[in-house]
C-alpha cells in the first residue's frame, strides 16, 4: 500500500508485475463472497488499487493506448505528494469524448482489470457493504480516477458506473455520511459523472435532491467541507447548464436559498466556495423561462 504511492514509476513497476493486480482483486472478490467487506486487509488490497488507477489513462503502456484510443491524450502529468488518499484522485478536464471502447475482455489480466467492469462493479459493492470509511473512501476515489480522464475508458466506465451497474443509489448514500473525506470523494466522483452529457439526467433524476440536501446553508468553515461545497456546486452546474428540466429540479429541492447564501461570502478564505456558487446562479439565470419561478 505505502510502495503503491511511490509516484509514476512505482505504479508502472507494480501495474507490470505479473499476477498482483489479479492477486489483489481475488482477494477482495472473497471477502465479498465470505461477507467480510470490513477486513483490514480488504482495505489495504482496495488502497493499492485505488493508488494505481491514478492517471492510468495516461500512464497507460503504448500498446493498450493504441488499441484503446485513436491518438494519445497529451496531458501534462504533474505528480503530486504520495499518499493513498486526496492527491490520489484526479477531477476530469473540461472535454468530452464518447467514443467507446472495444468489446471488454471476458477474462481481463493484471492491468486491463483496473478499468473492467468487473472491478467496478466491486468498488460498487464495496461501497455498498463497508462500513469502514477508508474502504468507502479508496473504491470511491478508484472510481474518481477512472472517470478523471478525457478519452473513451473515462466515458465508458462511467456509463458502467450509472447505467450498467446502477451505482448511482450506493454513491448517493454516501453524500450522507459523516466522514468528511468519504462525502468529498463520494462527490467528487459525481462530479465527473456529471460530465458525461448522456449521463445527466439519470444523475439529475437519482441524486439532485441529495446533493442539494447536503449543500449547508452557508460557506463551511473547514477547508474540506468548503471544497466540497465548491464541488457540489459544479456538480449542480454541470446537471443543469443545459437542461431547464433539471434546473427546475435544483428550484423545488430548496437548492436557491442555500447556493445564494453561499455566492454571498465575499472571504477569501472560503472564496473557491462563493465562486462556485456564483457561476452556478449565473448558469441558472440563463434558462429564462424560469426567471419567473426565481423571482418567486
Amino acid at each position: 500500500r505505502n510502495m503503491s504511492s511511490a509516484g509514476p514509476e512505482g505504479r508502472k513497476k507494480m501495474r507490470e508485475c505479473d499476477g498482483l493486480i489479479d492477486s489483489l482483486v481475488y482477494y477482495i472478490q472473497g471477502a465479498i463472497a465470505d461477507h467480510e467487506p470490513n477486513d483490514k486487509a480488504t482495505e489495504n488490497c482496495v488502497c493499492i488499487l485505488h493508488n494505481l488507477s491514478y492517471q492510468l489513462e495516461i500512464e497507460l503502456p503504448e500498446s493498450y493506448a493504441q488499441s484503446i484510443y485513436m491518438q494519445r491524450r497529451n496531458i501534462s502529468s504533474n505528480d503530486k505528494t504520495p499518499g493513498c488518499f486526496g492527491t490520489r484522485s484526479r477531477k476530469v478536464k473540461e472535454k468530452h469524448q464518447d467514443t467507446p471502447l472495444p468489446e471488454e475482455k471476458s477474462n481481463p489480466k493484471g492491468v486491463e482489470s483496473l478499468w473492467h467492469s468487473t472491478l467496478i462493479r466491486i468498488y460498487l459493492s464495496l461501497i455498498a457493504k463497508s462500513t469502514r470509511n477508508y474502504t468507502q473512501e479508496a473504491s470511491l476515489g478508484a472510481l474518481q480516477n477512472l472517470t478523471a480522464g478525457t478519452g473513451p475508458m473515462p466515458f465508458a466506465v462511467a456509463r458502467t458506473v450509472v447505467q450498467k451497474a446502477n451505482g448511482l443509489p450506493s454513491i448517493r448514500t454516501m453524500l450522507h455520511v459523516s466522514h468528511p473525506a468519504v462525502k468529498k470523494t463520494a462527490v467528487s466522483l459525481l462530479r465527473n459523472l456529471s460530465r458525461n452529457t448522456s449521463l445527466q439526467n439519470d444523475i439529475a433524476r437519482e441524486a439532485l435532491p441529495d446533493l442539494v440536501a447536503v449543500l449547508p446553508e452557508c460557506v463551511p468553515g473547514s477547508d474540506i467541507a468548503c471544497e466540497t461545497t465548491a464541488s457540489i456546486c459544479y456538480t449542480l452546474y454541470n446537471l443543469t447548464q443545459s437542461s431547464s428540466h433539471n434546473a427546475r429540479l435544483l428550484l423545488s429541492a430548496d437548492g436557491l436559498p442555500k447556493i445564494i447564501a453561499i455566492s454571498m461570502n465575499d472571504s477569501n478564505m472560503f472564496s473557491k466556495a462563493s465562486r462556485a456558487a456564483s457561476v452556478l446562479l449565473y448558469s441558472l439565470w440563463s434558462h429564462t423561462d424560469l426567471h419567473n419561478a426565481y423571482k418567486k
